[in-house]
């Protein structure tokens, strides 16, 4: 700025990355659809050869992800899992992850799943509790990988005292900040060496662009995420970029709305007598109410789950709603209500679920911008019919 001060968060939304086209003064820059870009002569370029290496649309993107989150560089993907399978082949065959319990279920599908079989082994433990984080360590643990807040239970991880104990063991920490968005949480600042987004959700918030991000400012790791953004190929397309960019200039006042609508949702659920417990940080009696209240950003995110007593009522509860749409992903404008033990879980074997907490009378809501009292009215008519 002219007065030297850096701006602030909703100023970089809108402007970092996304100046004004200098050859029509367009203030929305325009979408740079080319798969290649002509070279003056051979290996003499412009800055651009072939847009699965490098796009000037992604490149904005890039630049203003990095600029909210606080970091030197930012790597865009075409989803969060191919930003978290990326992230991943920077390992070694025989390294070992350790990693939240409480985790989408996308992730622990991965994990478990697919990168076992290229010899990775993966230790799940209860992340707020940083002594059995360090306990699960070995001599090969490379990656802690965290959630805070997490999917879908809620719960709020140390995330600068994981970070000391993990860096004592040289391992690497990522936190995936996807419920959080930069707007209430940047892990970097406290201690964290990547940060992870699925931009499908808040970041984008529109439920029309599917896209993740990998952000970091150690110089070694995002050369060597550059160089398998490229070998791989996971990259978003232009019209993406230009999606998630558009989305951003909205992203704190939509977050500080869904935030206000979660908190007094939280509050009116848990004293609805068909409820038998909520979580939300926001709440004073959340386990992790004070350590949130500590690390994230004034405001405790839009995500609220609660537990009724049963999977057939939670059945019941999701089919009655007419505000909230019975659906998948989060973080956007329209509300969204979905049970994670037979939607975005069900990849997570029963065993596990039922150890972490995650029972089939769990519900997951999204809120959206919509009128509160709106919300509130279409939970109250579904949980009492």
């Amino acid at each position: 700025m002219a007065d030297g001060r850096t701006p602030g968060f909703a100023t970089r939304a809108v402007h970092a990355g996304q100046e004004p086209d200098p050859e029509t003064g367009a203030v929305v820059p325009p979408i740079h659809l080319a798969t290649t870009f002509r070279q003056d002569a051979v290996g003499e370029t412009r800055g651009y050869e072939y847009s699965r290496t490098d796009n000037p649309t992604r490149r904005r993107l890039e630049a203003c992800l990095a600029s909210l989150e606080g970091a030197q560089h930012c790597v865009a993907f075409a989803s969060g899992l191919a930003a978290t399978t990326t992230l991943l082949l920077l390992l070694e065959p025989g390294d070992h992850v350790v990693f939240t319990d409480d985790v989408y279920g996308g992730t622990f599908r991965l994990f478990d799943a697919v990168l076992r079989r290229f010899s990775l082994t993966f230790t799940a433990v209860d992340a707020t509790d940083t002594g059995a984080v360090d306990a699960a360590c070995t001599d090969r643990t490379r990656l802690v990988w965290l959630e805070s807040p997490t999917n879908p239970l809620l719960r709020v991880v140390d995330i600068g005292a994981v970070a000391e104990r993990a860096h004592e063991r040289g391992a690497t920490v990522c936190v995936d900040s996807t419920f959080a968005s930069p707007v209430l949480q940047r892990p970097l600042e406290l201690g964290a060496d990547v940060v992870l987004h699925s931009t499908t959700k808040y970041l984008g918030g529109h439920s029309d662009v599917v896209g993740g991000a990998v952000l970091t400012s150690d110089d070694g790791i995002a050369e060597r995420l550059r160089f398998h953004q490229n070998a791989v190929g996971a990259v978003p397309s232009p019209f993406d970029c230009w999606l998630l960019l558009r989305g951003l200039r909205t992203l704190e006042l939509r977050v500080r709305r869904q935030c206000d609508s979660a908190s007094t949702i939280a509050r009116w659920l848990r004293e609805h007598p068909r409820v038998q417990r909520v979580h939300y940080p926001g709440l004073d009696d959340h386990p992790g109410h004070t350590l949130a209240a500590r690390q994230m950003h004034g405001a405790y995110g839009g995500v609220v789950s609660f537990e009724v007593e049963s999977g057939d009522l939670a059945r019941n509860v999701l089919r009655r709603l007419r505000i909230f749409a019975l659906a998948e992903s989060l973080g956007a404008v329209e509300s969204l209500a979905e049970s994670p033990a037979m939607m975005t879980h069900a990849s997570v074997p029963e065993e596990q679920r039922r150890k972490v907490g995650v029972g089939d009378g769990l519900i997951r809501l999204s809120i959206g911008v919509e009128d509160v009292d709106d919300l509130i009215g279409d939970l109250d008519q579904a949980l009492d019919a």
